[in-house]
Parts: structure tokens; C-alpha cells; sequence
């Protein structure tokens, strides 16, 4: 494959195909369940929608406010991650959050229309301060982490999306900004559609251990980078099924995190089955379950990290991407801005004009 020649161009405005907002916080490099939960999806939703992918370096700062010198080499990790697995800049528009100041206008604008309780009702709010520790009813939070739900609203509505791709946990912050975007069109007129949540279908994927999601900060996952050696140790640590205590023990299917993952990602839905059959009947044991597992996720993660191996060695084509992505979604968002200062009367033609 020759990269270098596959430079992405900026992309037509106003193309006839309905428009999503998708996108990460740049925390590190991707795993398994950045996959299946949404990267596989976007790669097959691409060739439908009008696609933006924000990767989200100001959201990030609510976690990450005191090593943020690592922010920039997670966007590159990132954007190789999403090469890797088949996004084409040439379809989606790959852009950095702080790269376009008509995100912060439209975040100011967005801010005047909803109320501080309104914010601390948020149902993921509350969890996510749950999470790091944070009252979210006190008033030692921050403002950023309490404008959180305002700054997504911004991310969707400067494209004018009209579907978010996501999970069902992010049901909140689309009904959020659905409001918003409610509000802002009866008191000055039409200008945003109202996003609806395209849910995936996928739930999510359990950690290594099986408590709790795939996830970097609990140290559960497995990175779409990972070498074999290193994915064949993660596996071969699984958790399958604490009952049971000899191979030939009959084993339990729910709750065990192998059949889990080979639900999600072997394609040959009939030698699942039948390993659940044997499983079940004590004719399988652990090992030999995990070892293949290990060969299907190998045979996954083979042309994602050879395709990565070669991006890795194209940095002019990684910031090439970037930049024109930038390109594109300051293009489009200038001209959803102009709308906006015109609905509000911001728009001062006559203050601006040089003498």
C-alpha cells in the first residue's frame, strides 16, 4: 500500500448525505473496545453519512489538566488508530477540537441558554463526577466539568449533525442538546436540525477481569497496538468461570468473558455455538478456549497493525490529514456561525467594515 499518495482533499460543503458527529478524547491509543463499540461502525457508516470525527483535546482536560503535554502525542496515536482500522480521511473529516474557535463561540452562545441546575441533573454528569471523585451538587466542581454537556452540544451542533452515533449511556447529552438546540431555534429561529441518537447496538465490552468496561485508567484492556505476545498474555488471564475447577467440569456461558469476546469478534457464529455446547458439557477446558480466542483476535489485529506500521511511518501524512481536516471543519463551521450571529443579530456588518 502507498500511503503517501493518498492524500485526503478538502471535501465538498453541503454534500446531499445526512451528517454525524462521532469522536474521542485523546487519552492514549485505542482498544477492543473502542472497536467494536464504535470504530467498526464508523468505518462501515462513512460511505453513508457526511462524516465528522472530533477528537475532543479541550473535553480531555477535565481528567488530564496536570499532564497535558501528553495530549499531542495521544492525538497522533489516535489518528494512526483510526487509519488502522480502515476511517479514510478522503470520506470522514478527522479534526482537533481546539483547532476551531467556532467551537468556543458556539459554546458561549449554547451556555446562555441553559440553567446550572439543569447541568447537575444530567444523569452522566453525575456519574462521571461520581467517578473522579467529585460532588457534582457542590460548588467546589468546576465550570468545565459542569459545562461538559454544553461543549458536546457545541461539537454537534456547529456541523448541524443531524445523527449521533453513540451508546446508550450518552442518551443524556443528546437530550441535552436537543434542548439546546430546541431553545436556540424558538428564540431565534431555525437554524439547528434536532440530532437524534443512532445507538449502537453493540453493548459494551467488558475489561479483562469482567468488572466494569474496557478501559485504560482500569488497566482491563486490550490495545488494538498490542504485540501478540502480549495480547496471548491478557487472554490467557481472563476471567471465565471461578465455579468451575476442572477441565472436565461443566461450565457456565454467562458472565464469562472469553464466550463474551468471541461473541463479538469471531465471525464463525456456528463454532461459538458449539463451543458453548461443549463448554457446557465439560468437553472443553479453559485453556484451549482462551488459546482460541487468542488466534481470533490475532487474525484481527494482523492488517490493523500491519496498516499502522505503515502510517507510523508516514508523519507528514498524519499531520497532513490533520490539517486538512481542520481545513474542512472550520470551513463548515464558519458557515453554520454565520447563520447563528445572524439569528442572534451578532453579526455587526456594519462595525466591521474597514474604512
Amino acid at each position: 500500500m502507498h500511503i503517501e499518495n493518498r492524500i485526503p482533499e478538502i471535501r465538498a460543503i453541503g454534500e446531499e448525505k445526512k451528517i454525524i458527529l462521532t469522536g474521542d478524547r485523546p487519552t492514549g491509543k485505542l482498544h477492543l473496545g473502542h472497536y467494536i463499540g464504535s470504530l467498526k461502525n464508523r468505518v462501515a457508516l462513512q460511505d453513508q453519512y457526511d462524516t465528522f470525527i472530533i477528537i475532543a483535546d479541550f473535553q480531555v482536560l477535565i481528567d488530564h489538566l496536570e499532564d497535558s503535554h501528553q495530549v499531542e502525542a495521544n492525538i497522533r496515536e489516535i489518528v494512526l488508530d483510526y487509519l488502522s482500522v480502515g476511517i479514510d480521511p478522503t470520506k470522514s473529516t478527522i479534526f482537533i477540537q481546539s483547532a476551531l474557535p467556532q467551537l468556543t463561540e458556539l459554546t458561549t452562545y449554547l451556555s446562555m441558554l441553559v440553567t446550572v441546575a439543569r447541568l447537575r441533573r444530567n444523569p452522566t454528569v453525575k456519574a462521571e463526577a461520581q467517578r473522579v471523585g467529585v460532588d457534582s451538587e457542590r460548588d467546589n466542581i468546576v465550570y468545565g466539568f459542569l459545562g461538559y454537556p454544553v461543549s458536546q452540544a457545541a461539537d454537534i451542533l456547529l456541523f448541524r449533525a443531524h445523527c449521533v452515533p453513540a451508546g446508550e449511556d450518552q442518551r443524556p447529552h443528546i437530550e441535552q442538546t436537543r434542548e439546546l438546540a430546541e431553545r436556540f431555534n424558538k428564540l431565534f429561529g431555525e437554524v439547528f436540525p434536532v440530532p437524534e441518537l443512532l445507538v449502537s447496538e453493540t453493548p459494551k465490552l467488558p475489561g479483562l477481569s469482567g468488572e466494569g468496561k474496557m478501559s485504560k485508567s482500569l488497566g482491563n484492556a486490550i490495545y488494538l497496538s498490542d504485540p501478540a505476545a502480549v495480547v496471548r498474555q491478557k487472554v490467557m488471564s481472563m476471567y471465565t468461570d471461578p465455579t468451575r475447577k476442572h477441565a472436565a467440569d461443566p461450565g457456565h456461558i454467562e458472565g464469562n468473558v472469553v464466550f463474551t469476546y468471541l461473541d463479538a469478534f469471531d465471525p464463525d457464529i456456528h463454532h461459538v455455538a458449539s463451543l458453548k455446547e461443549q463448554y457446557q458439557a465439560g468437553s472443553v477446558g479453559d485453556v484451549k478456549l482462551k488459546k482460541y480466542l487468542f488466534e481470533v483476535l490475532v487474525r484481527l489485529l494482523e492488517p490493523i497493525q500491519s496498516r499502522r506500521t505503515e502510517f507510523e511511518q508516514q508523519p507528514d501524512y498524519i499531520r497532513h490529514v490533520l490539517r486538512q481536516g481542520c481545513i474542512h471543519a472550520r470551513e463548515v463551521g464558519e458557515e453554520t456561525m454565520k447563520l447563528v450571529r445572524k439569528a442572534v443579530q451578532y453579526d455587526y456588518p456594519n462595525l466591521l467594515i474597514s474604512q
